[in-house]
């Protein structure tokens, strides 16, 4: 792969990975609440579920994911685990502290586990590496075309990790200077916008099961 062609992906990576969206409000929350290690094990589970996306789309499930009924049930599925979420980051804030070991038992508390729910269940995920993908092997030649896009979408994802790796450590540090108070205060306001695109998704399934219907 060519010097400059890498810069690219990598740079593509970067700037689709930073928008605020569900896996970044999750590794935000938990890099406040957790420090460096929580949130880098988020984005290294949202990685991989992309990385897993990548793979299938690869050897031609494309057609398997696109089905509407699949999309329908990814959708509902993943708007029920973001809103879980949200929920779950909505009552950390208005209990105390002191209270951890209800916490402990919750699901996803394993942060590379939440991320990779959080961008398994996504269907915004399947739409982007389908268009990468598909983008990326139109521009390579018909020779070995697939490969080289796989490839390309590889270094995207290094994109991806090195912006994953800035966020937490910009949070692992930040952690140092905001107290408890604000930290609680912005798992208030994650949970929000996890609710809020949950319900999001979870509208766009229902109006996608009314058309199929």
């Amino acid at each position: 792969m060519e010097k400059y062609t890498l810069l690219q992906n990598i740079l593509l990576g970067l700037t689709l990975a930073a928008p605020i969206g569900p896996v970044n409000v999750e590794i935000i929350k938990r890099g406040l609440n957790s420090g460096f290690r929580q949130a880098l094990f988020t984005g290294a589970g949202a990685m991989c579920a992309d990385a897993t996306y990548l793979t299938l789309i690869f050897f031609g499930l494309t057609s398997f994911l696109n089905n509407p009924w699949m999309a329908a049930f990814l959708g509902i599925a993943g708007s029920f685990i973001l809103i879980y979420l949200g929920a779950m980051s909505v009552r950390d804030f208005f209990k105390k502290a002191a209270a951890t070991p209800e916490r402990q038992r919750r699901i996803f508390k394993y942060s590379f586990v939440a991320g990779f729910a959080l961008a398994i269940s996504s269907p915004m995920t399947i739409v982007w590496w389908t268009g990468v993908f598909g983008a990326l092997m139109a521009s390579h030649g018909p020779i070995q075309s697939s490969l080289a896009a796989f490839l390309s979408c590889l270094s995207i994802l290094l994109g991806c990790f090195l912006w994953v790796f800035f966020l937490a450590t910009a949070l692992h540090w930040g952690k140092k200077i905001i107290n408890e108070q604000l930290t609680r205060l912005v798992s208030l306001i994650a949970g929000l916008f996890l609710i809020g695109f949950g319900a999001y998704f979870l509208y766009r399934t229902g109006s996608l099961i009314f058309i199929i219907c």
